[in-house]
This record gives C-alpha cells, sequence and structure tokens, in this order.
C-alpha cells in the first residue's frame, strides 16, 4: 500500500523558492504582454471535451484527462492545452469584430509526460492574437514571444521557421487519410528517411521528392535558396517560402541577438498550424521552450473561423533554465501585542517593505527571507536598523 502523502508520477509539489521564482516570472511575462496590448484571460481548468479538442486532432485527445460530469452526464475533459479555450472566449464571448490580442497563464494537464523528466502539469503561459490575417500579426506575436523570453533573462536563442503549407502544398492532391498524413508528418519530424518512404511509397515521384528534400531543408538562409529549387513550383510552398523569407528578415533586424534558422519539416503541432509556425530553443534546454504560429482553423468548431495566430510556453520549464532572482531585502521584527509596534509593522508593510515577525519560542531559528534590517525599540520608537 502506498503512503498517502506520495504524488501520482510526473506530479510534483512546487516548494517556496520555486514557486517564488515562478510566479516573479509569471509577473513578468504577463507585464511583457500588457505592454503590446494584450488583455488577460482565466479560462476554466475543466470544460466539455468536444470544446477541449476543437481542431487539434487526435494528439491533443491522447493528452487529456477525461471524465463524467455528475451533473449532466457529458464527458468532460482537463484542459490539456489552453488556446481551443481562448478560440471560444473570442468566438462567443467576446464576439469583436476586429483584432482581439489575449494572453493567459495557468496549469494544463496532460495523461503522460513529455519526457522523462518532463512534468504532467506545466504551468502554460501564452499569447493569441485574433481578427488579423497578415504577417503583422505573426511578427507581433514573435516579437511577443522573444520580449518575454529576454525580460525573463534568457540570453541567447534561436528562432526556427517553418510552414504547415509546405507539406500541404506537397500533397495537395493525393488521397491520404489522416492517419496516413500523421505517419508522414511523424517521420519527417523525426527526420526518418526510412518511415518517410514507407509511408509515402504510394505517392507520385515528385511529390516523395519533394518529400525527402524537407528532411535536408534545415539550416541559415541558404534553406529557402535550396527550397525555391527543389520543392515544386505550388502555390502554397511559393508562398510560404516568400512568407518565411519576410518574417526571418523582419525578426533579424528587431532582434539582431537571436540567431534565425529554418526547419521545413518540424511540423510540431501539425494538427494546429495553417501557415507560419516556429520553436524557440534557448542553450541548456534540448527541446523548443516555445513554440506558436498561425492556425487559422482553430475556431471553426465555434462556428467563427477568425485568423489566429500565437504561441506558449511552460513557465516550469522556463524557470529551470533561469536563475533565480535574489531575494528581497526584508525587515525582522519582534512579535509583541504593543500597539505602536503593530502600526509600524502596518506601515512599513503598507510601504511595500516585507517584515517578518519572529514568533514567541522561535528567536534563534534559521529564516528563508534576506532580513537585513531590524525594528528596535529605540526611546519609546520603533525604528528600523541594519543588521
Amino acid at each position: 500500500m502506498s503512503s498517502a502523502w506520495l504524488l501520482p508520477e510526473h506530479i510534483a509539489d512546487v516548494l517556496p523558492a520555486q514557486a517564488r521564482h515562478i510566479e516573479e516570472l509569471r509577473r513578468g511575462l504577463l507585464d511583457v504582454a500588457r505592454g503590446y496590448g494584450f488583455e488577460l484571460v482565466m479560462p476554466p481548468l475543466l470544460e466539455h471535451l468536444e470544446s477541449l479538442l476543437s481542431g487539434t486532432g487526435r494528439e491533443l485527445n491522447l493528452k487529456t484527462f477525461k471524465l463524467v460530469d455528475q451533473l449532466s452526464g457529458r464527458t468532460l475533459g482537463l484542459r490539456a492545452d489552453t488556446t481551443p479555450q481562448v478560440a471560444r472566449i473570442d468566438a462567443h464571448l467576446l464576439n469583436r469584430v476586429g483584432v482581439t490580442r489575449l494572453c493567459y497563464c495557468g496549469p494544463v494537464l496532460h495523461t503522460r509526460p513529455a519526457g522523462l523528466q518532463a512534468t504532467r502539469e506545466p504551468l502554460q503561459f501564452g499569447a493569441e492574437t485574433y481578427g488579423h490575417a497578415g504577417l503583422e500579426a505573426d511578427l507581433e506575436i514573435q516579437d511577443l514571444a522573444l520580449d518575454c523570453l529576454r525580460s525573463a533573462g534568457i540570453a541567447s536563442v534561436t528562432l526556427d521557421l517553418g510552414d504547415a503549407r509546405i507539406v500541404r502544398g506537397l500533397l495537395a492532391g493525393a488521397a491520404l487519410d489522416a492517419a496516413h498524413v500523421d505517419e508522414i508528418v511523424a517521420a519527417l519530424a523525426a527526420k526518418d528517411s526510412a518511415s518517410l518512404d514507407g509511408a509515402s511509397q504510394s505517392l507520385p515521384d515528385s511529390t516523395r521528392a519533394g518529400l525527402r528534400s524537407l528532411l535536408r531543408l534545415y539550416g541559415g538562409s541558404e534553406v529557402l535558396v535550396a527550397a525555391e529549387r527543389e520543392l515544386p513550383a505550388h502555390p502554397l510552398i511559393r508562398a510560404a517560402l516568400a512568407d518565411l523569407q519576410w518574417l526571418a528578415s523582419r525578426v533579424q533586424q528587431a532582434h539582431p541577438e537571436v540567431r534565425v534558422g529554418f526547419d521545413l519539416a518540424d511540423l510540431g503541432g501539425n494538427a494546429y498550424y495553417s501557415g507560419a509556425r516556429y520553436a524557440v530553443y534557448a542553450a541548456g534546454s534540448s527541446d523548443a521552450i516555445v513554440r506558436g504560429g498561425r492556425y487559422d482553423e482553430v475556431g471553426a468548431v465555434f462556428g467563427r473561423n477568425r485568423p489566429a495566430v500565437g504561441f506558449s510556453l511552460d513557465l516550469k520549464e522556463l524557470a529551470a533554465l533561469v536563475p533565480a532572482r535574489r531575494l528581497a531585502a526584508a525587515i525582522r521584527a519582534p512579535w509583541s501585542e504593543d500597539a505602536q509596534l503593530r502600526a509600524a509593522v502596518r506601515r512599513l508593510r503598507e510601504q511595500g517593505e516585507t517584515v517578518v515577525c519572529i514568533l514567541p519560542g522561535h528567536e534563534h531559528e534559521g529564516e528563508e527571507f534576506d532580513c537585513d534590517r531590524e525594528l528596535v525599540a529605540v526611546k519609546d520608537q520603533w525604528v528600523v536598523r541594519a543588521l
């Protein structure tokens, strides 16, 4: 019989030091998003399953915990991603005509961890823009993501760009079911040439050659030149390559410290994305710390198929890459019912100071706060003195 205090696998408590670190990052990222004009929303953790899985396909379905609502008898899901919820809010609660910028930060739950050390309860921060189909919205979202990482203290990052339309253009006209497309996408993402050859053997030679080319099309700006040469002149492919060039040049102009690359076979979140997509990598992390892109079909199930672009990241993962900030200095105070002392403590806290009152019998215990001052009585007055 397991101990009552043990948690499920890949679920963990967040202890004070880490919680403080994560909370400081959360506040900072929300402030950056607010500076761009994004409004905070707080969707519920629990929703009807069909709403949570809108436009996301089988991958998110397998990640989602499911249960039966004792009130209605309907199947509910614990969200594994917040984007469908924000799309629902945009479509049916706000229902604005023009551009809507929304951000969020809250836990999501996954049935399985993404890796051996990954949590099944990420703290997802993200931002979404609805209502503008132009590349200006894509660029703004990328700028926001990079500024968020900079504000968090991530100094050296690589932005990898790709586009879902490239594979769509290559597979245009092919009679493939969703499972077959997923097999091809998985082989491309893993850069597995043998699996790709097996999954694409029924396709025309030109399509198979184009898919094989994607396995090599990753690196710097030379990738777009090679793609123009090697891939079919399909309108979707040509539009995608032109958009990637436009975005890359603007990002490099605004963020010269960011390395911009391309990976035309990286199709993470393929069920979401309808256009340009990107991933951001940082030193010390083997996987992308930010993923985002354009997903214009995400609102279709809600009856309002608006242009949409956004990104998300896991704040817990981000916190693990960023050194914790130094504790803010605090004031140590004795415990007493003395009215003047209690008034002095209250005034200091109103001024923004942290005042730690030492409870009776605990005068010699270690403290979790960096107390560099103390509150002492001097001639019937309580004054702050350096320690």
